[in-house]
């Protein structure tokens, strides 16, 4: 027999749970009522990473053996509590997106079966400028997690460079995340256009390790820095996210010093509140220094006169964008070949 709605009060809030003994992940036994009490015991540093941001949230209603969909908008039935920002999507439409504020609001979200948290990069009072740069080193296939730690440390360096702190974080998966606290002084597009530039730099130093080329066929063993992560509506899982799994591994924060030491399996639902209350959050000095662009931005326009790059390929669920190349492979190539002359 499935056991009652369980009523949880969180701080004068009530969230009410269904099927709390729901198994989301079969192979460690976790079930829905510890997915609502891990978001509580990192809540304040979940708050952090995500509080005042559009939130997509990643639901997996029937665990992570089932299939997840992405909710942009608030689903029917929220409680009035549960507060929501208007934001725009590449095609022009909008949508109200959760705008996480409380504690209570990651209870209630966890009880709907959300596991990731994906935060937009800006915040409720201008959701057209982003506040924090974000470079995505993803792993392809013969690479993995050590390969992405080797690769983070050259874009910690050119960071460095270019006037920028960044904080890494494991993905959750094989790759690492890196945040950067940004003025909102720059739009969408001017941001990605940092990431692209600081990307290249990475590549031009460790070619064989690093690659920006966006057609997978020609990634090779190397990982490749998303850099259309930082395009409007594309967003990663937040620190302190849990993903879908099957270990309920976690997205760590974590120190510069700790990413080497560490491996991905390390932190999961059962660990990680834990590590928190002994070592406390690894990103809270993230919001104490807001970095400038314009030495980023200097070298995208740099590689623009110099060396002929400009402008490199969107998702292709985005309308074209101005000055985009065409999306095609060939143009991709010939874009490659250039860079590799340079």
């Amino acid at each position: 027999m499935a056991a009652s709605p369980l009523e949880l009060d969180v701080e004068g809030r009530t969230v009410r749970l269904s099927h709390p003994d729901k198994v989301y992940f079969p192979e460690r036994g976790f079930t829905k009522l510890q997915v609502v009490r891990y978001y509580l015991a990192v809540a304040e540093p979940l708050l952090r990473a995500i509080g005042d941001r559009p939130t997509t949230l990643k639901r997996f209603p029937g665990g992570v053996t089932g299939d997840p969909f992405y909710a942009k908008r608030v689903p029917k039935g929220a409680p009035e509590w549960v507060r929501s920002v208007r934001v725009t999507f590449p095609s022009g439409r909008t949508a109200d997106s959760v705008l996480p504020t409380e504690p209570a609001v990651l209870a209630w979200a966890a009880g709907l079966g959300t596991l990731d948290f994906h935060p937009w990069p800006v915040r409720s009072a201008d959701v057209e400028h982003p506040d924090e740069l974000r470079i995505d080193l993803d792993p392809q296939p013969g690479t993995g997690y050590a390969e992405a730690v080797e690769v983070a440390g050259v874009l910690r360096e050119v960071l460095a460079e270019a006037g920028l702190v960044g904080f890494p974080k494991t993905s959750g998966g094989r790759g690492v995340h890196v945040l950067v606290r940004i003025a909102p002084r720059w739009d969408f597009v001017e941001v990605r256009h940092a990431v692209i530039a600081l990307a290249r730099e990475v590549q031009r130093r460790i070619p064989r390790q690093a690659t920006v080329d966006w057609w997978k066929e020609d990634r090779g063993r190397r990982v490749f820095l998303d850099f259309n992560q930082a395009a409007r509506d594309r967003t990663v899982a937040s620190a302190w996210s849990i993903r879908g799994t099957p270990a309920a591994t976690v997205s760590m924060p974590l120190t510069w010093e700790r990413l080497p030491e560490v491996t991905p399996d390390d932190f999961d639902l059962a660990t990680v509140p834990d590590l928190l209350a002994e070592h406390g959050d690894p990103h809270r000095e993230l919001d104490e220094v807001a970095c400038e662009l314009d030495v980023a931005l200097d070298w995208f326009e740099r590689d623009r006169r110099d060396r002929d790059l400009g402008e490199l390929p969107y998702p292709p669920d985005y309308p074209k964008m101005p000055g985009e190349p065409t999306r095609s492979r060939k143009a991709s190539l010939e874009g490659l070949n250039r860079e590799n002359e340079a």
